[in-house]
């Protein structure tokens, strides 16, 4: 009876260490997954302004700083000076062209502090890496002495003929990640700028004003007498690709939900994360009509 009896006592002696052991495995804390590595993108937003200075820029820089972290897409660095627009070796751990993946001009103004090097630099930086840039609002009034960047970007301000209004903007290409959330017709309070050295055959208009619902009396700062005036627009320069919209001069803008949308998938867009046409077309037909 001795030997049944301990052949008992051990099966219950390993059932209650089984048993232990595994409370404690189900109690213990798991190895840590693998640590994702998301490739971050790297944008220079600069806002120099030699000209007149807005004041939304600041609103527009942190919110594109934001649009970044609050996404994990990419890391912004601000500036409000070009030295960082070069490929030369800075030193000092300073950045330049090299480490980013796109530009942005907000609202800059002027003739920006940069050097015929610099000037090479960033076109090459464009036109050769294939690398982005997105204008906003007043980097349409941006060196005007500097004829490749008006080929780069589309043209140059030449006035803003309503000032700021409730703008009647019609939707040109809802296929376009940056401008498919709004309608076809809608409404913006906000400075449209009208172009100069400006031609919808070398763009891709994606926003125009509804030039049927404009006041034309009075008015000597109307310039284009074809009635074509751009609110946004794409391109190609080269390998790199262009965004350009004139909406932003508020600082009531930049938390409106669509303009935020709009330069987010803009930026995106320009980085290649995203695709959508720089084929010029035809006008949309006036009035809202399709």
């Amino acid at each position: 009876m001795r030997r049944p009896r301990r052949l008992l006592l051990l099966s219950l002696c390993l059932l209650i260490t089984a048993a232990f052991a595994f409370a404690q495995s189900g109690t213990s804390t798991p190895p840590p997954p693998r640590e994702k590595k998301i490739h971050l993108k790297h944008i220079l937003v600069v806002g120099q302004t030699k000209g007149f200075e807005h004041d939304s820029v600041t609103d527009g820089m942190v919110a594109i700083y934001n649009m970044g972290r609050e996404s994990g897409l990419w890391e912004a660095t601000l500036r409000t000076d070009a030295e960082l627009i070069t490929k030369k070796d800075l030193g000092r751990n300073a950045k330049n062209l090299d480490y980013f993946d796109a530009l942005v001009f907000m609202s800059t103004t002027g003739e920006l502090d940069l050097d015929d090097g610099q000037k090479k630099d960033m076109m090459s930086f464009i036109k050769d890496d294939g690398k982005g840039f997105v204008g906003i609002h007043a980097a349409l009034d941006t060196n005007y002495k500097w004829p490749e960047y008006g080929e780069m970007i589309g043209g140059w301000f030449d006035q803003h003929p309503w000032m700021t209004f409730n703008a009647p903007i019609i939707n040109e290409d809802f296929n376009f990640p940056a401008v498919r959330h709004f309608p076809h017709a809608f409404v913006k309070y906000d400075e449209i700028y009208q172009p100069k050295e400006w031609s919808r055959e070398k763009v891709h208009v994606l926003l125009s004003l509804d030039s049927a619902k404009l006041n034309y009396e009075n008015n000597p700062r109307i310039h284009r007498t074809d009635h074509d005036f751009a609110v946004a627009w794409d391109k190609m320069y080269g390998q790199g690709r262009v965004f350009y919209s004139t909406l932003g001069h508020t600082q009531e803008a930049w938390s409106d939900p669509d303009i935020l949308k709009m330069y987010f998938e803009a930026i995106k867009w320009a980085m290649v994360l995203t695709e959508g046409s720089t084929a010029s077309h035809a006008r949309v037909p006036e009035g809202g009509d399709r």
